[in-house]
């Protein structure tokens, strides 16, 4: 590695922020991160629950993660990838049905059978469709409705898209759709045709903690609890002020913050590089940890049409890792996704915990409250970007119009949907934009 005097500061810790100071840090710079949390991580951190440390989100490694796998390796956690075969859920018309194979499939009570060859017709299209920018131009309810039909969309589609984004569901794009079918589609098929997801022993909390170790090995500085306030432009480089009044001075600054938040940090953005931050469409989330005695069912995911359920879905985390990492108990997720706007931010931990285990004894008859050893709720208003009609023509540029301020954060993934695995695959792919200014060569 070859050492440079160019010092990078990376505003946000995250994995987008720990990606892009690894690699930057690769190419011989000098890096400092920023993180105004208490603990490294964003979205993939941990916390404690019931005395059980574990993912304040869920999160699940396929085995087509290839850019998971990479860091694995790069971090020496690949043997403690453990991969399981899962099965899926699916809760409507107030009843449980499995559907983790064909023939759960084919029996599926809610549709008949000329729409579950249909349903079957549309995921086995979007898995073979490449072309996914012709998808952009296509609001997502016509595209499902021209392969799925009418009674498919309207019993299945239509709720999970409701779920997932609120009324956003209108203006997003078929390219939302197909980046979740192509997604679970290569973890059926490098899973054999089976359901086969993964997870590191001791979960996020660890592959942070091992990442923060390298990148301080490696001579990145690391600073948590630093909330950061604005980015400057300083001649040539720029100047990052924090909460408490200190000034840093940096030669080039990326910002992995959501796109609102780096238009605030970042006052001196051109009027058109503010509208373009601003006019992205988030969906944020609030997350309810549940820790449990016993088993709800046997289902990793169990998705929900039903709309008098409070939550989008049933993440049963301890169907998929081993209960021994939660003391011998049971670990569910209970997410709502919403607008970063919506009231469910301002509602109390408690009522939220009334209305969520009152849905979860409507649903699974043998729950008791008595059960729930603790309960926790994350709420963070900007999670991932909707994908509107043509998206990625409106996409924010790495480069902003100042000298050495930079962007890179998830508004930018245009052909996926977010996840740990593409967070990495962004970092890598903004690499060669952050680097080219400064490999440049000197005026003669």
């Amino acid at each position: 590695m070859t050492e440079s005097a160019e010092h990078w500061g990376v505003v946000g810790g995250g994995v987008l922020g720990l990606a892009l100071a690894r690699r930057l840090r690769q190419a011989g710079r000098r890096v400092t991160v920023l993180e105004a949390a208490p603990q490294l991580g964003g979205l993939a951190a941990a916390w404690e629950l019931g005395g059980v440390t574990w993912d304040k989100h869920y999160h699940v490694i396929l085995l087509s993660d290839s850019h998971v796998h990479r860091l694995l390796a790069g971090l020496g956690l690949s043997n403690e990838f453990v991969g399981v075969e899962t099965k899926t859920g699916f809760f409507t018309d107030g009843r449980l049905y499995s559907m983790s194979n064909s023939l759960e499939f084919l029996r599926f009570p809610p549709l008949g059978l000329l729409n579950k060859l249909r349903l079957g017709a549309t995921i086995f299209r979007a898995s073979k469709i490449r072309d996914w920018k012709a998808l952009e131009r296509v609001p997502v309810v016509d595209w499902l409705t021209r392969w799925s039909g009418r009674r498919t969309v309207e019993k299945i589609w239509l709720p999970l898209l409701r779920s997932k984004l609120g009324d956003s569901y209108k203006i997003a794009s078929a390219a939302f759709i197909w980046a979740i079918i192509a997604r679970m589609y290569a973890a059926r098929r490098s899973g054999l045709k089976k359901e086969m997801f993964g997870y590191v022993r001791g979960g996020y909390a660890r592959i942070l903690d091992r990442f923060a170790r390298v990148l301080t090995e490696s001579g990145v500085e690391l600073r948590t609890g630093a909330r950061v306030e604005a980015i400057e432009p300083a001649g040539d480089g720029a100047r990052v002020v924090l909460a408490d009044g200190e000034s840093l001075a940096f030669d080039r600054v990326v910002c992995t913050a959501a796109a609102p938040i780096a238009s605030k940090l970042i006052p001196a953005l051109t009027e058109s590089e503010h509208e373009r931050l601003n006019g992205v469409r988030y969906q944020g989330i609030v997350c309810a940890s549940v820790l449990l005695k016993n088993p709800l069912d046997r289902f990793y995911v169990t998705n929900i049409t039903d709309g008098w359920v409070p939550f989008t879905a049933v993440i049963e985390m301890s169907a998929l890792v081993d209960r021994s990492e939660f003391g011998g108990n049971c670990l569910v997720y209970l997410p709502k996704y919403v607008a970063p706007d919506d009231p469910i931010f301002e509602e109390a931990d408690d009522s939220l915990r009334e209305r969520f285990l009152a849905a979860l004894e409507r649903m699974y008859p043998h729950f008791r409250r008595d059960d729930v050893l603790d309960f926790r709720v994350s709420r963070v208003r900007q999670v991932f970007a909707v994908s509107t009609l043509n998206y990625s023509a409106s996409v924010p540029p790495v480069p902003t119009a100042l000298p050495g301020v930079y962007l890179v954060n998830s508004a930018q993934i245009v052909n996926g949907t977010l996840n740990v695995n593409e967070t990495l695959q962004l970092a890598e792919q903004a690499l060669p934009a952050l680097l080219a200014p400064a490999m440049a060569p000197a005026t003669v």
